[in-house]
């Protein structure tokens, strides 16, 4: 071998596309957004975020209203296609790819409303996602599984028009983790529940972190239940990261505490 092939083999960045670089096999990184974009007519709702999350990490997406949080999750679900920028996934670039591709390759998200199917019952919802990958004794197993975690043994012939909020927030928690993700994005989980409810959605989503080694990236308002849960916060404003650590920093941050504790506004 000659000292310039050398060279080449001994560099691990020779011949590596920018997503290998960022979220590859050499990397903790499972998720990274570069520059990303995204303008509705004159209004630019993301405005070059570079934006990361590592496997298994738990982090929570904070701001005030207006901020782009829901955007930016639309985009890396694919919802959404960016008007410029790269998100990198999991050593791919998958800024062009169909959201059922990004499903494929482990990105799952519950929207803020829940989108359950009301006519069918809790079994049958748990089954759309869950049919995708297993069959016979192995569906039943993960519907079972699914359901029990949910808290809803005995509501499996139940229709999920039936439920209440918390418990249809707990369903499709469910239905997003039964597609065996590696990253879950939840978009404010625990709006509009008790303080009993809130509870049992931040002990869902510790457990399928820690036990299931999922990483989140969740949207959430309370500070409160936020400090919780989260490894790290990212305070987004005005389109774009504002501040990222962890939680007890960012509440005690005077620029912080003005755009969004103290309620600038959008």
């Amino acid at each position: 071998m000659s000292a310039d092939d050398a060279d080449v083999v001994s560099d691990p960045d020779i011949r590596q596309t920018p997503a290998v670089k960022a979220t590859g096999e050499r990397t903790d990184t499972l998720l990274q957004t570069d520059g990303l974009v995204k303008q509705f007519g004159g209004f630019t709702a993301a405005d070059s975020v570079d934006f990361a999350v590592e496997e298994g990490e738990l982090r929570c997406l904070i701001g005030p209203n207006g901020a782009g949080k829901s955007t930016l999750l639309k985009l890396i679900t694919g919802k959404h296609a960016p008007t410029e920028g790269s998100i990198y996934y999991d050593g791919t670039d998958i800024t062009d790819f169909e959201p059922q591709d990004r499903v494929k390759r482990g990105i799952s998200m519950k929207f803020q409303v829940p989108s359950v199917y009301n006519d069918l019952s809790v079994r049958e919802n748990v089954r759309l996602p869950v049919q995708r990958f297993a069959t016979g004794e192995e569906r039943a197993r993960r519907i079972h599984e699914a359901i029990v975690a949910a808290g809803l043994e005995g509501y499996e012939d139940v229709p999920a028009s039936s439920l209440s909020h918390g418990q249809q927030q707990q369903l499709e928690i469910g239905m997003a983790a039964a597609l065996d993700p590696d990253l879950l994005l939840l978009d404010e989980p625990v709006a509009g529940l008790s303080v009993e409810e809130r509870q049992g959605i931040a002990d869902r989503i510790t457990r399928l972190n820690e036990e299931a080694g999922i990483a989140f990236v969740v949207i959430e308002h309370d500070t409160d239940f936020v400090a919780g849960i989260a490894d790290e916060v990212t305070v987004l404003h005005q389109g774009d990261v504002f501040r990222e650590g962890p939680i007890e920093e960012i509440e005690s941050d005077p620029a912080v505490q003005k755009i969004y504790l103290g309620g600038e506004g959008e």
